[in-house]
C-alpha cells in the first residue's frame, strides 16, 4: 500500500478505535486514549517505525489494548525497531518531566523513547497523523518539556538536545541556535 492509499485506511482505523468502548471509565476519560488510538491506527496502517508491541513488551501491550481498545485484533506489521543505546536516558528524561496525572504517561514515555530510533520526524515514527498530535501528546504527558520547547523545535531533536544538555554534551557548534549553520534543519517546516 503506498502512502496516499494509507490515509483513508488510517482514518477509518482511528475512527473505529475511538468508537470502541474502553474497558473502564478511567480509560475512557484518559486524554491519552485518542493519542494511543492514533498511534495504534498508524501502526495498523503500516506507518511509523514502532514494533508490534509498540516497544512496551508483549504483556504490557496486551494490557494497553485490553483497557483502551478491548476486542481489538492487533495483527499489525511484525517489524523490529533498532535498539538505541540512549533509550533508557530518553525514557528517564520524559519520566522526570511527566505530568503525574495519568498512569498511561508511563506507557507513552516508553513508546516515544522507542520511536526515537526511527529515521523520520518523531510524529511520523510514532505513526501519528500529524505533528499537532505529537505536540498534544507532549503537552498532556510531559508539560514541562513542552513548555521548554519555546522555539517550536522538532520534537525528536528537542528531546535529544535536552538529553544531551543533561549529560553535558553539546553538539551545536554555535553558542546559540539562532546562529548555528544547522538552524534550518532543526527549526524548518515539517511535512
Amino acid at each position: 500500500m503506498n502512502a496516499p492509499d494509507r490515509l483513508p485506511c488510517r482514518t477509518a482505523l482511528f475512527a473505529g478505535l475511538l468508537a470502541m468502548p474502553a474497558a473502564a471509565a478511567w480509560a475512557a476519560a484518559d486524554p491519552n486514549r485518542p493519542l494511543l488510538a492514533s498511534i495504534v491506527a498508524g501502526q495498523l496502517a503500516d506507518t511509523g517505525c514502532l514494533p508490534a508491541d509498540l516497544g512496551l513488551g508483549e504483556p504490557i501491550h496486551a494490557y494497553l489494548i485490553r483497557q483502551y481498545f478491548p476486542g481489538l485484533d492487533t495483527c499489525g506489521p511484525q517489524r523490529r525497531t533498532e535498539a538505541i543505546p540512549e533509550w533508557s536516558d530518553l525514557q528517564k528524561l520524559m519520566l522526570d518531566h511527566r505530568a503525574r496525572e495519568y498512569p498511561s504517561e508511563l506507557l507513552v514515555a516508553n513508546i516515544v523513547a522507542t520511536a526515537c530510533a526511527g529515521r523520520d520526524h518523531l510524529w511520523q515514527d510514532l505513526g501519528l497523523a500529524n505533528r499537532n498530535e505529537l505536540s498534544r501528546l507532549m503537552w498532556v504527558n510531559f508539560p514541562a518539556l513542552a513548555r521548554a520547547n519555546t522555539a517550536d523545535m522538532k520534537w525528536k531533536k528537542f528531546l535529544y538536545r535536552q538529553f544531551c544538555s543533561r549529560e553535558g554534551i553539546y553538539v551545536c557548534p554555535a553558542p546559540s541556535c539562532g546562529v548555528c549553520k544547522d538552524y534550518a534543519q532543526c527549526f524548518g517546516a515539517e511535512n
